[in-house]
């Protein structure tokens, strides 16, 4: 996600506090902006995830797996 991107997320978080608030298509806006902001964090999260190795006591190195419900 672009910093222009978040500038704007910003912007209009700041106008709907104000009294005059959010036009329609503002609201919907930042509710696509919100949602692509959330997924790219998610996004490097599970990046981050995928490449996390844990070294057991006994010496040897494991891959993070995910959790089996």
């Amino acid at each position: 996600m672009e910093q222009k991107q978040i500038d704007r997320i910003n912007e209009l978080a700041r106008k709907a506090k104000t009294p005059e608030g959010l036009t329609e298509w503002e609201a919907a806006e930042r509710t696509a902006l919100r949602r692509e902001y959330v997924d790219a964090v998610l996004g490097n999260l599970r990046g981050q995830l995928d490449n996390t190795y844990f070294q057991r006591p006994d010496g040897s190195i494991e891959k993070l797996r995910k959790k089996e419900k």
